[in-house]
């Protein structure tokens, strides 16, 4: 989309609409892409665009870590920009999810220091076992 064309304000029902092959938009940061004509030359395979098609699409594309070739790429297939109403609900929900995900990451960070602790501790007790028969004897 060109800067001279003016670009359509869109709902996240009217996204929705477009989930599969023959119609493919993806919402990434408040943007709408028609990604319809790219699905087959995307080089991670169909099957990426078609699970978020019709959907905020925006973690899966920052987590894959896209290149700046991709993103100027991907300029040509914008089609129009999320509403302002849904562009709050899009972040409430991100905005929890990110807490949430957060949270959970914490907990595993914590799980993992865990499993740490208990070779560490065996290791240690043991040594000095060890040692303290070895002294005796």
């Amino acid at each position: 989309m060109s800067e001279s064309q003016s670009c359509k304000i869109l709902t996240l029902e009217e996204i929705a609409k477009h989930n599969d092959k023959n119609s493919t938009w993806v919402l990434i940061h408040y943007n709408i892409y028609d990604v319809t004509k790219f699905i087959e030359e995307h080089p991670g395979g169909e099957e990426i665009l078609l699970e978020q098609a019709g959907k905020d699409a925006s973690e899966a594309f920052e987590d894959v870590g896209h290149s700046t070739d991709a993103r100027e790429l991907m300029k040509q297939f914008k089609i129009g920009e999320l509403c302002e109403e849904d562009c709050k609900k899009v972040k409430a929900i991100q905005e929890k999810n990110y807490w949430y995900n957060s949270s959970s990451n914490n907990n595993k960070s914590f799980s993992s220091w865990l499993s740490w602790l208990f070779p560490v501790g065996a290791a240690l007790l043991a040594s000095f076992a060890y040692r303290w028969y070895a002294s005796s004897h």
